[in-house]
C-alpha cells in the first residue's frame, strides 16, 4: 500500500545521489555550504512572486514571511565576508500550483566572489550537465550541448524583432505567431509573453541554453551594464523546455535597490496585492557586499530532467494540492 503520492522509491534514490553530487561539486571548489532562516520579517516585492504568510506568537503581531529564496540573508552573510558560499533549501511560493511549479520546493542557491555572469554561467552549465550525467542509463535528459546567446539574439531569432521594438510591433508578431495578446500589457509583460511561448519553443530542448544580457526593466537585483541600449547583468538557464536557472552581478547598491524595491511595492499596491515590508537588514548590508555574482536553481526541476520526467510531481517524495 502506498502512503505518499509523488515520486517513486526509485526516483527518491537519484535524487538522493544528485543531492550527494551537487555537495560533491561544491566541496571540489571549496564553495561553502550554509544554513539561514526560512522565516523572515520582510517578504518578496517582486511583483511576479507571493510570499506565503504567517505568524509567530513567540514573535509579536507581526506578519511574518516563508522564505521565497535564501538571497537575502546569503547576501547578509557575504557581506559578513563569507567567501563563496551555496545552500540547499525548501522555499515557498503561493499562487504556484501546476505542472512545473509548487508552492513548496528545493531551491539551489550559490555566490561566487569575485565573478560575473558571465564566469558563473559556465559554471552553471558545468553543473547541470555533471548532474545531469549521473542519472541511470537512458534516464538522464541528453544534455550534451551548452548554448549561449544575448536576450536580444534570442529574441530576434524567434521573433524577428529586437526587445526594444515598439510594444505594438511586439504584440502584433505575437499574434500573426497564433498567441492571443491581451490588450493592456506592457512592454515588459509583452516581452514575458514572447519569451515564455514563441522565444523558449525556439530553444534546443536537448541542449543547455544560456541567456544573458536582459533588458535592464528586467533587471531585478542584479547591475545594470552602461551599453547602449543598457542591459541587466542577469542570465538564465533553460533546459527540456523549462527554466532552471536565474542568475546576476549583483547589485551593491543600497540607493538603487531601495528604488527598486518601492517600485515593486508601488505596483503591487496599484495591483490591489499585499506590500511586505521591506528587508532593511539587506538594505544595510549592501554597501559591503563584495563584488560578485549569485544564481537559483530549482533543483526539482532538474531531478525530473534527469529522470525523465514532464512534471515537478515525479520528482518530489510529497506533492501539494493532490488527494
Amino acid at each position: 500500500m502506498s502512503y505518499q503520492r509523488g515520486a517513486s522509491l526509485e526516483t527518491l534514490r537519484q535524487r538522493a545521489t544528485m543531492l550527494a553530487a551537487v555537495r560533491a561539486f561544491f566541496a571540489a571548489r571549496a564553495v561553502l555550504e550554509v544554513e539561514t532562516p526560512a522565516l523572515s520579517s520582510a517578504g518578496a516585492t517582486d511583483p511576479a512572486i507571493e510570499s506565503i504568510v504567517t505568524t509567530a506568537r513567540s514573535l509579536g503581531a507581526a506578519p511574518q514571511y516563508l522564505q521565497t529564496s535564501p538571497e537575502f540573508a546569503m547576501k547578509r552573510l557575504l557581506a559578513a565576508g563569507s567567501g563563496d558560499i551555496y545552500q540547499l533549501c525548501r522555499v515557498f511560493r503561493d499562487d504556484e500550483l501546476g505542472r512545473w511549479h509548487q508552492p513548496e520546493f528545493t531551491m539551489l542557491e550559490w555566490y561566487r566572489v569575485g565573478w560575473d555572469e558571465q564566469r558563473l554561467m559556465t559554471e552553471v552549465a558545468e553543473l547541470i550537465t555533471a548532474l545531469l550525467a549521473a542519472a541511470p542509463p537512458g534516464a538522464a535528459h541528453a544534455a550534451r550541448r551548452v548554448v549561449r546567446m544575448s536576450y536580444a539574439q534570442a529574441l530576434n531569432a524567434a521573433l524577428g524583432a529586437p526587445p526594444d521594438a515598439p510594444t505594438a510591433e511586439l504584440a502584433g508578431l505575437l499574434e500573426n505567431s497564433g498567441i492571443e495578446v491581451p490588450g493592456g500589457l506592457s512592454h515588459d509583460a509583452v516581452l514575458d509573453l514572447a519569451f515564455g511561448t514563441i522565444v523558449l519553443a525556439s530553444f534546443d530542448a536537448d541542449a543547455v541554453t544560456l541567456v544573458y544580457d536582459y533588458p535592464a526593466s528586467q533587471a531585478a537585483l542584479a547591475r545594470v551594464k552602461p551599453t547602449t541600449p543598457p542591459v541587466a547583468a542577469r542570465f538564465e538557464a533553460f533546459c527540456g523546455g523549462i527554466e532552471l536557472a536565474n542568475g546576476f552581478h549583483e547589485l551593491a547598491d543600497p540607493v538603487e535597490q531601495r528604488r527598486r524595491f518601492a517600485h515593486d511595492v508601488a505596483r503591487r499596491r496599484a495591483a490591489g496585492a499585499h506590500a511586505p515590508p521591506l528587508d532593511e537588514d539587506l538594505l544595510r548590508a549592501l554597501p559591503s557586499l563584495p563584488d560578485c555574482a549569485g544564481v537559483a536553481l530549482g533543483f526539482d526541476r532538474l531531478v525530473a530532467l534527469a529522470t525523465g520526467h514532464d512534471a515537478l510531481e515525479s520528482a518530489l517524495a510529497f506533492v501539494h494540492g493532490k488527494e
